[in-house]
């Protein structure tokens, strides 16, 4: 576990896949703490030593904030729960039901995933009682003790997803709103960020819409899942908005191939090497070096999956 140069906020690695892939982020004030983001159930021993490491108990934490319901941000909800009996799940509406119920979720990631890969790293996803779940909508606030988090809806990525701000210290938790940001990648020219457009509901135009409504914020900084804290939010911004009109203008013309199905996956699969690259390029990193593009195309299946879903609801007018 690192601590943030902020240092009432603590970067605790989830180990989803491999080392800093997906990150848990920890807010204590006071005798009180509140997790963003969850990972996944294997995550768990880590958060609570994390949570430990902060001279915190699990009776302390408040909050379960989930951004989102993607399996790498909220798989670990149930079993984090059963160690913190004191604390709330806190979710947009779309992703409240899916936390109760996680049938439909688990059937889409099992599809996406296969059953072998989805065994190994997510395991058993149960339900949460809806009792101990909470819906916040745009605007709203939790306290943890006297420190604000204010609940921004930030779609795109996915319909059901909120970013956090914490006017404590001017930052925002941001899950996968603003894109990904390994420090692997960033010994170029350029600050290099990269988009996961996402299945099943991937929407360019609210996407960038929320880019530029986190820029525009005035946050000093931005905690991303994958992974960790930039200042770069303007610039990050101005990265994500350029890949996300040539993803944009991707789908167009996946949708006006004819094709379906798995020559479609793959079309849309070069489509995303193709952009990856230029956003490799245009950070001054070289896209022949292998250790670069094995992180930079991290999210090559998702992303394909995701602009092969929006071309046919394009194609279909739906």
């Amino acid at each position: 576990m690192s601590e943030s140069p902020i240092n009432s906020i603590s970067t605790i690695d989830g180990h989803y896949l491999h080392p800093e892939r997906a990150a848990v982020y920890l807010i204590k004030e006071g005798a009180e703490a509140a997790f963003i983001d969850n990972a996944t159930r294997f995550s768990v021993p880590n958060l609570l030593k994390g949570l430990a490491q902060q001279g915190l108990a699990p009776k302390q934490v408040r909050y379960l904030i989930v951004t989102h319901v993607h399996l790498d941000h909220s798989g670990g909800t149930a079993e984090l729960l059963k160690h913190c009996p004191n604390a709330t799940v806190i979710a947009h509406p779309r992703a409240g039901r899916h936390i109760v119920e996680p049938v439909k979720l688990v059937e889409g990631a099992r599809a996406l995933y296969g059953g072998d890969f989805f065994d190994e790293h997510y395991g058993e996803i149960e339900p949460v009682d809806a009792a101990r779940v909470q819906i916040v909508e745009e605007g709203e606030t939790l306290m943890l003790e006297d420190r604000t988090l204010t609940i921004l809806d930030t779609p795109g990525h996915a319909p059901h997803h909120i970013s956090i701000l914490d006017t404590g210290t001017n930052s925002m938790f941001t899950g996968d709103a603003f894109g990904l940001h390994y420090h692997q990648l960033q010994h170029g020219d350029h600050p290099f960020f990269t988009y996961v457009c996402a299945p099943p509901r991937f929407e360019p135009p609210e996407a960038k819409e929320t880019v530029r409504r986190i820029a525009k914020s005035g946050v000093d900084r931005v905690y991303l899942t994958h992974y960790g804290m930039t200042e770069e939010v303007d610039r990050g911004a101005e990265n994500l908005l350029h890949s996300l009109d040539a993803y944009d203008a991707a789908v167009n013309r996946a949708a006006s191939t004819g094709l379906e199905g798995k020559e479609l996956v793959g079309y849309c699969t070069e489509c995303t090497e193709e952009i990856t690259k230029d956003d490799i390029r245009r950070a001054g990193l070289d896209p022949d070096d292998d250790e670069v593009t094995r992180w930079a195309l991290s999210e090559l299946a998702t992303t394909s999956h995701g602009l092969a879903a929006l071309a046919e609801r394009r194609r279909s007018g739906s």
